[in-house]
């Protein structure tokens, strides 16, 4: 399975064979990792590690990310976990963004983390399996970048983007929905980082070449725009 069809297949699974992974499949995953590009100007650190590192663990593996306090970091580390994401359910394992539980130690610059396994959970079949706001309401264009786009995973489902298409250009602008807006400010703006990583992953799967992916402003003015030719 492609990264762009596990967007329309994958599922956020919280059922875990708690069972560790074969060190071959860990290798793979943390080489995949360290490829992973980032937004411009930014840098997400990253380290794999077990159950037993996590308070309350429900998975057997986890992604524990680190970032500085600002709204591009955050945004990075959505869009650089959410390829991961992308890439641990193609091979078909289950993975899950987590805010809830915590890392064991206390751990500096800590920002988020994503638990991984083996799971029967089964995947999404397609558009239909997922409980999404209408195309409409985040932007003004039906094309598949925004389909990609809708499916984003995020915090409470609060999808806090919309998107702007220009002429070899996508601007998603940070758009916080109700009492949301207020609770989940560093959430939703990792949000804004998942749906970004949705869109390039659109654009390569049409054949595009991306230029750059840069985040702007902060704070109700964030946005993140991406330059393809």
């Amino acid at each position: 399975m492609t990264l762009y069809e596990a967007i329309f297949m994958r599922r956020s699974v919280k059922k875990y064979d708690m069972t560790p992974l074969g060190n071959e499949v860990l290798e793979g995953i943390k080489k995949f990792l360290a490829s992973i590009n980032q937004l411009d100007g930014q840098k997400v650190q990253f380290e794999v590690v077990s159950a037993d590192a996590v308070k309350n663990a429900y998975a057997p593996h986890y992604i524990f990310s680190y970032c500085e306090e600002s709204d591009a970091a955050f945004a990075n580390v959505g869009y650089v976990l959410q390829k991961a994401d992308l890439y641990i359910q193609s091979i078909g394992l289950g993975s899950w963004w987590i805010g809830m539980p915590k890392p064991k130690e206390k751990k500096q610059n800590f920002c988020i983390m994503l638990g991984f396994g083996k799971t029967a959970v089964p995947q999404r079949k397609g558009e239909q399996d997922f409980n999404r706001l209408p195309i409409n309401e985040i932007t003004d264009v039906d094309n598949q970048i925004a389909k990609a786009v809708r499916l984003a995973p995020s915090a409470v489902n609060s999808q806090p983007w919309k998107l702007h298409f220009e002429n070899g250009k996508v601007i998603i602008n940070y758009f916080g929905r109700g009492i949301m807006k207020t609770l989940l400010k560093k959430l939703n703006k990792l949000d804004v980082g998942i749906a970004t990583r949705h869109i390039e992953v659109a654009l390569l799967n049409e054949g595009k070449e991306i230029k750059s992916i840069t985040p702007m402003g902060k704070g109700n003015d964030f946005k993140i725009e991406i330059v393809y030719s």
